[in-house]
């Protein structure tokens, strides 16, 4: 029998153990054998020295993984367990783990956290408009955000400009009191979110107030031209076929797009369709445009999340092929029904 404490005191421990240490129990459930105790910022291991020696090289290349990124999913903390060798947390790092896309108020640092975040961040450089789809709590709209902040900071972009399709979520909000910003904000508030974590209130409020950083509803972009702004439009699965082309045909010289979009989430008027999956679909293989999907393994909300979305993936899968089966069995007895009218 052989005890080891491990020091955890260069990541945050939330981070590591987990939200009511759901990966220690990760952890556990992976070394069966060991007694494995948590307290404060040390990790204690006890058990035959060869159990200890590998749950020691695990836990620091979770470390380094922690070190290197900030933030880490059940999923990845899995895959890493999972590993035979660094090069396991080396294929969930960039090759630059330091880059940091924005500094923001109180030192605050703000970086792609996930694969799917990096690839989206990479595929913003070399393309001038990139289609981010993906569910909820991917990061999609944040890093877009951090990525146009940056541009901001760089003198790469004159202006910013963040846009919205102004439709309600499945409930009616009815008349709303005060003058058209007033009317129109509740739904670009998650906008306004994102920079409040990466611009100081009196710098953005100075943005706001020179229009250096618009944020303003979809409508608003018809007639326009935009150059040398970095563009975002955000819950683009809620805008039409034409508001999709409209806005795509608004981007001028010097200027960058990106979509992003969660098409399992759209709240158009039945009789409308999104205009986002025909949008990504047509415009794949030219050249200046990237394509990035994201899934729940990028989700960096709560840990619930994932489950919630996996759930209703799963529940949706099932729906279809019922649908599917139903389809398959009104087709074979329309064809028995007229074949006994030929009889």
């Amino acid at each position: 029998m052989r005890d080891t404490i491990i020091n955890l005191e260069t990541v945050n421990p939330i981070e590591f153990f987990g939200v009511n240490n759901g990966k220690l129990d990760i952890l556990k459930k992976k070394f069966p054998l060991l007694k494995i105790l948590s307290r404060g910022t040390q990790i204690k291991l006890s058990g035959a020295p060869e159990q200890v020696d590998g749950a020691k090289e695990k836990i620091e290349l979770l470390v380094q993984y922690l070190e290197r990124n900030g933030h880490m999913s059940d999923n990845y903390f899995e895959q890493i367990l999972g590993g035979d060798d660094a090069e396991t947390v080396d294929n969930f790092v960039e090759r630059n783990p330091n880059e940091v896309l924005v500094f923001g108020p109180n030192g605050k640092t703000v970086r792609a956290r996930t694969a799917n975040q990096k690839l989206l961040v990479s595929s913003a450089e070399k393309n001038d408009i990139v289609f981010a789809i993906g569910p909820a709590g991917t990061g999609k709209t944040y890093t877009a955000v951090a990525m146009a902040v940056r541009a901001l900071k760089n003198k790469q972009a004159k202006k910013i400009i963040l846009t919205r399709p102004a439709v309600e979520a499945g409930e009616s909000l009815g008349f709303l009191p005060g003058d058209l910003k007033e009317k129109i904000d509740p739904y670009l508030r998650p906008l306004y979110d994102a920079l409040d974590d990466m611009i100081p209130a009196d710098k953005l409020g100075y943005y706001m107030s020179t229009r250096t950083i618009e944020i303003a509803p979809l409508a608003y972009m018809r007639g326009r031209t935009l150059d040398n702004c970095f563009i975002i439009l955000d819950e683009a699965q809620n805008a039409t076929d034409l508001q999709i082309k409209m806005f795509l045909t608004r981007i001028g010289a010097n200027a960058k797009a990106i979509i992003t979009g969660d098409l399992t989430q759209v709240d158009l008027p039945r009789n409308q369709r999104s205009g986002l999956a025909k949008a990504s679909k047509i415009l794949r293989g030219i050249d200046g445009i990237g394509h990035i999907e994201l899934d729940e393994e990028d989700v960096v909300r709560h840990r619930l999340v994932k489950a919630i979305i996996k759930a209703y993936n799963k529940e949706g899968e099932a729906e279809m092929k019922q649908e599917e089966a139903e389809q398959a069995e009104r087709k074979q007895r329309g064809y028995y029904d007229r074949e006994r009218r030929r009889d």
